[in-house]
């Protein structure tokens, strides 16, 4: 897995570029949130539960489903969540399937059961750029936890800031030659 800060870097950066009156704030909090909850799943290990397993790691928390699961608890609650119900609906699907998406391109771990419950088999992207953080605070504090955070800073932190800039300046560009078209004299 990316580590759990680098998981709420994407929905961070699209939530801003989309600006606050299609994210606002309470959205954005819960979206960073959910897209960081797949990786409570480690919990399991206290309890016995294998790796493997369906509710291990890497599990059901990190399919299509549980997005879809935490996506209709966001359209349930928009209100309270100071949004409408399509932003909080295909916000939180994105915030929280951007985390299985970000582990499929780690280069460790078992992969992802992304599209539980129609199959347990575990997927990774043919293309594992990004470094497997370790699990466990002691371990990522090690010069291996520098080489994930590097390897994050270049696949999702970098990407991520790209990606929101360029949102940021379509919105300008359009919303701005958008106001312009309507403020043209008919001839």
């Amino acid at each position: 897995m990316p580590s759990i800060i680098s998981h709420a870097v994407v929905p961070l950066a699209v939530g801003l570029a989309l600006g606050s009156k299609a994210i606002p704030w309470r959205l954005l909090v819960i979206g960073m949130t959910a897209a960081m909850l797949p990786d409570a799943d480690v919990l399991a290990f206290h309890f016995g539960v294998p790796y493997a397993h369906q509710l291990g790691h890497r599990g059901i928390t990190h399919s299509l489903a549980f997005a879809l699961l935490l996506a209709m608890l966001a359209w349930i609650f928009a209100r309270q969540l100071a949004s409408s119900r399509k932003h909080a609906f295909w916000f939180m699907f994105f915030a929280t399937a951007s985390h299985p998406l970000l582990d499929m391109l780690t280069n460790g771990g078992l992969g992802v059961a992304l599209i539980w419950p129609f199959s347990d088999e575990r997927l990774f992207f043919p293309l594992r750029i990004i470094e497997v953080s370790p699990i466990g605070i002691r371990r990522f504090f090690s010069a291996t936890g520098v080489r994930v955070l590097l390897s994050e800073l270049q696949w999702i932190w970098i990407p991520s800031t790209i990606a929101a800039i360029s949102i940021v300046a379509w919105r300008r560009i359009f919303y701005s030659s958008e106001f312009k078209t309507s403020q043209d004299p008919v001839s």
